[in-house]
């Protein structure tokens, strides 16, 4: 089994996290390099990470990745409740990955554009309802939904994209997960 993706992707970290124990072969590409991108094409026309090659499946992102080693390993169930959570947490990744996406691309996100304003009017949105999801303990154990929120609330912290200061159950369910091992040996400061 190989998980194909990068390192600072928080759509391949929590994969990495929640197969703690179990054993892949981890293959990090550069997927912005010329070389990284020729060789992500051999793996997957959507040219995204992460992509799972198992025997003769291919299976692309990570929702589907879990959902197919879930079944394989018979590891957790999940809630119709988790899996509205986990939305909510992908619809934040995807915002938050638009926002970083147009300042690479010297788009100011600061301006007045529909794009920008869809993603800022989500994540205004989305961050009380993750808030008081913490506060009720959604996120208690170290499952799929809390492994999710972890990597994106390590992501947009890592890219300086926004703070916890107005967040304090996220920030604490935050900083509870920092000690764990494999949160630090996966960390893309580390890599980046």
């Amino acid at each position: 089994m190989k998980l194909v993706g990068s390192h600072p992707s928080p759509y391949v970290r929590r994969l990495r996290l929640w197969l703690e124990g179990h054993q892949y072969d981890f293959l990090p590409l550069d997927i912005y390099s010329e070389a990284g991108r020729a060789e992500l094409e051999t793996y997957t026309p959507a040219m995204k990470v992460p992509m799972l090659v198992d025997n003769e499946h291919s299976v692309y992102d990570s929702r589907i990745i879990h959902r197919y080693l879930n079944e394989k390993l018979k590891k957790e169930s999940l809630s119709w409740e988790d899996e509205n959570l986990m939305t909510l947490v992908d619809s934040m990744q995807e915002s938050f990955i638009i926002i970083l996406m147009c300042k690479r691309s010297g788009i100011d996100t600061a301006d007045d554009r529909l794009i920008l304003n869809l993603q800022k009017e989500r994540i205004a949105r989305t961050m009380p309802v993750l808030e008081q999801a913490a506060k009720d303990g959604d996120f208690s154990e170290w499952r799929y939904p809390a492994i999710c929120l972890f990597t994106l609330l390590d992501w947009i912290l890592f890219r300086e994209l926004f703070t916890l200061d107005e967040y304090p159950a996220l920030a604490s369910f935050y900083t509870a997960q920092l000690d764990k091992d494999l949160v630090q040996e996966t960390d893309p400061r580390a890599t980046s």
